[in-house]
């Protein structure tokens, strides 16, 4: 099983594809598994290295508490154990946190920056506190939830919309306990996450993304984001917090943005 020691916690890996070299940071509670049919496709045109984040899936869970800082150092610890000097960065959601705190420590590393569905924190907007809805009941999480995903979900869209009910079931708990664990110092590292006074840092070519309908991360905090970093531009798409599977034109545009054609598949063979 590929796996690294970043000081006590083993960080599980996978690297899918070759050319240009891409680190990609996933969201709260998720794992290499839930964007493995993402991973495929973006394989075909690089090289994409995604781990499993601290406390989640493969890698370890050790003592918190966890800082946005430790997540930063773990991406750029996968870059050390592969070897990469310099890369591109695609975070999504919390993974988009994680991407903007690697890209103000060490900027000189970051060829170019995709953050998707995210927040600087600060006075550039917090995304929503997923934090506080721990302390409600399974009940009570299913009937907010879907409203964070998109801020359309109601019972009478999904009546008029059947292709969307998948997402009025998707759960933001794991049932096993030492995954809760994990995922609750994740949570609680993510709600001090702030890099607001920081964004000028960031020197390399930016795509800041956000979903039209996001109740969990408003297009508005992209926006915040993108006035902030010189150069960088915005885009908004049609769709939520998932609007990476809701507007086709999502993927062509992020493979685009990160596989530049006059970077070459060959820069790094």
């Amino acid at each position: 099983m590929p796996s690294f020691l970043v000081g006590d916690c083993s960080v599980y890996y996978e690297v899918f594809g070759r050319g240009q070299r891409v680190i990609f940071l996933n969201g709260s509670g998720s794992n290499i598994e839930a964007v493995r049919p993402l991973m495929d496709i973006l394989g075909k045109y690089g090289e994409v290295a995604i781990h499993d984040q601290r406390g989640l899936g493969k890698s370890s869970v050790p003592n918190g508490p966890y800082t946005m800082a430790q997540y930063a150092q773990d991406a750029l610890a996968l870059a050390d154990h592969l070897g990469w000097e310099t890369f591109a960065v695609c975070g999504m959601s919390f993974g988009g946190m994680v991407a903007q705190e690697l890209a103000v420590t060490a900027p000189q590393r970051v060829e170019r920056l995709a953050l998707l569905c995210t927040s600087a924190g600060g006075a550039g907007g917090s995304s929503y506190p997923l934090h506080e809805l721990e302390n409600l009941s399974a009940d009570q999480r299913q009937e907010i939830y879907p409203r964070l995903l998109d801020e359309r979900f109601t019972e009478e869209w999904f009546e008029s919309h059947p292709n969307d009910r998948v997402y009025r079931n998707v759960t933001v708990r794991n049932s096993d306990d030492e995954s809760r664990r994990g995922e609750t110092l994740q949570l609680q590292a993510r709600k001090n996450h702030d890099v607001w006074e920081r964004l000028h840092l960031i020197t390399c070519e930016t795509l800041v993304a956000s979903g039209k309908y996001d109740g969990i991360a408003a297009s508005k905090n992209g926006r915040a984001i993108t006035s902030r970093i010189a150069g960088a531009k915005f885009e908004e798409y049609e769709g939520g917090h998932l609007f990476i599977v809701q507007d086709k034109r999502v993927l062509v545009d992020l493979i685009e943005f990160v596989f530049h054609p006059e970077r070459g598949d060959s820069q790094h063979e």
